[in-house]
């Protein structure tokens, strides 16, 4: 071990959380150059609906889950640091490769410039085979991004394993998790900005290159805890306090050993606990996705506010401040739980996810209040998004408190497979929804609104009841905490 030895506990497991950070904070500004780009700079160039948009974010939700179905076995199998490392890399290319989009509708269509495409007659045969081959185009590079975006809670979430003890997992997680929300922070701040001043495609290709900068960081930065220079022998204890004999955090023959135990994919399905964990991403991880996705449009379309109008940069920083000051705290809950309860980790942290699951019920009340100002689905979607994140980093730490390490990556991408395949649900549905009401207009009504209002008051009402159901489920294959034990 190359560990420096000295009595004062170093504290680099908290700048590889930081890592963490950073890598989840460029990951969601990635998948959110489109959202906030596509109502009011990409769609009048493709002639796109919300049905298509609705295809672009639902389909990326397949390809994200189907990835997440590989990506966790594939970070067991490579290891952290080389796993982390493709898998940024990857996703940054595919968000570089967007910029391309237009040009190859161009020359595929035979148009010499992009206002042409722009001036096509809407709804005509050339307006829709426009729409089309940009949707394909547009696919193409969301799978690219979606099959390196895939292996980053995996990564991240074997990584937080490695690094710290069961006790400040939700903690730790929550603080990477964080990321989430920082990078949707500084997106509505930054890519609409970028996008009127450079266009949509440098929005592409500033924001995916930053993915490139963290790479040469991780290469530089991190090791195994027991092989890293920057861990001395106290920190390395305390990452290890879970060991119940004293004698395996001293033998790394012993913990290697340990460590090459593991669960094959398909025996993953036999446990209840994988299912528990199936179904709460399942129920809850399109929620996420669909404010992420649609907000910008939802307050394009309400309110007329357009992604760069000063109001609507406002409006969506506001919604993701209040999802990042009250989400961190929420991984301190089941600590508080844990620590001066007396509660097992699992028993705090469910108790935790009880209370986390009742913020989502604000929902109900974003779009009648907004009828009076769009500031109230503003700070009510904030409320909810903060919710979903405190859930979120909890949910993902009951895979460490059950599954062995050798195998948490494997368990994350299972039930992020499951959270895709949700979020496909809620997105496509949800385009093909707006489109629909949209067009009866007054002829569809629901809870008091008609039209495209009363499409969003549906998608709001499942949104704010999915939380309670999800937890109900867990608890009802899991009632009570049962790690697995690898023969």
């Amino acid at each position: 071990m190359n560990a420096i030895q000295t009595n004062k506990m170093s504290k680099f497991r908290w700048v590889i959380c930081g890592l963490l950070f950073l890598a989840t904070t460029i990951n969601y500004l990635d998948r959110q150059v489109l959202s906030l780009t596509w109502k009011d700079f990409i769609a009048p160039e493709f002639h796109w609906t919300d049905n298509d948009y609705g295809t672009i974010t639902g389909w990326f939700s397949i390809f994200y889950a189907l990835a997440n179905l590989f990506a966790g076995k594939f970070v067991d199998w490579m290891g952290t640091k080389k796993g982390y490392l493709i898998a940024i890399g990857v996703w940054s290319t595919g968000a570089v490769m967007h910029a391309g989009c237009g040009w190859v509708a161009m020359q595929v269509e035979g148009y010499n410039s992009i206002d042409a495409l722009r001036m096509v007659q809407a709804g005509s045969d050339a307006a829709v085979a426009i729409a089309t081959i940009s949707v394909w185009l547009f696919l193409s590079c969301r799978l690219i991004l979606a099959v390196g975006e895939a292996g980053n809670f995996p990564a991240a979430i074997k990584v937080t394993a490695e690094y710290f003890p069961k006790k400040d997992r939700a903690f730790s997680t929550s603080i990477f998790n964080s990321g989430a929300s920082i990078g949707a922070l500084a997106a509505p701040a930054t890519i609409p900005l970028l996008a009127r001043a450079l266009g949509w495609e440098m929005a592409f290709i500033i924001i995916g290159g930053l993915g490139y900068v963290w790479m040469a960081f991780w290469i530089w930065l991190y090791d195994k805890p027991r092989e890293s220079k920057h861990v001395n022998q106290a920190e390395l204890l305390y990452i290890e306090q879970d060991n119940d004999d004293a004698e395996a955090a001293e033998s790394k023959a012993t913990v290697e050993e340990q460590e090459e135990k593991t669960i094959s994919f398909l025996k993953c399905f036999r446990y209840r606990q994988t299912w528990s964990f199936i179904m709460g991403k399942f129920l809850t991880d399109g929620v996420w996705w669909f404010f992420l996705f649609w907000a910008p449009a939802y307050f394009s379309d309400q309110y007329g506010y357009t992604s760069d109008s000063t109001m609507a940069i406002m409006l969506i920083f506001t919604l993701y401040a209040i999802v990042t000051v009250l989400s961190i705290g929420g991984g301190y809950l089941p600590t508080y739980f844990v620590e001066k309860k007396g509660m097992n980790p699992y028993i705090g942290r469910m108790r935790a996810m009880l209370i986390f699951a009742c913020f989502p019920i604000l929902g109900l009340l974003a779009q009648p209040l907004g009828t009076y100002s769009a500031w109230w689905p503003a700070v009510i979607i904030g409320l909810l998004g903060a919710g979903h994140q405190a859930w979120s980093a909890n949910l993902y730490s009951t895979i460490g408190d059950m599954f062995p390490k050798s195998t948490i990556a494997t368990i994350t991408g299972i039930g992020a497979m499951a959270g895709g395949i949700g979020s496909f649900l809620i997105n496509k549905g949800s385009g093909m929804l707006f489109d629909y009401a949209h067009a009866q207009g007054a002829a569809f009504q629901f809870m008091g609104f008609d039209g495209k209002p009363a499409g969003y008051m549906i998608v709001f009402s499942i949104c704010s009841v999915a939380y309670l159901l999800g937890w109900a489920v867990m608890k009802l294959l899991v009632p009570k905490y049962k790690p697995i034990i690898v023969e």
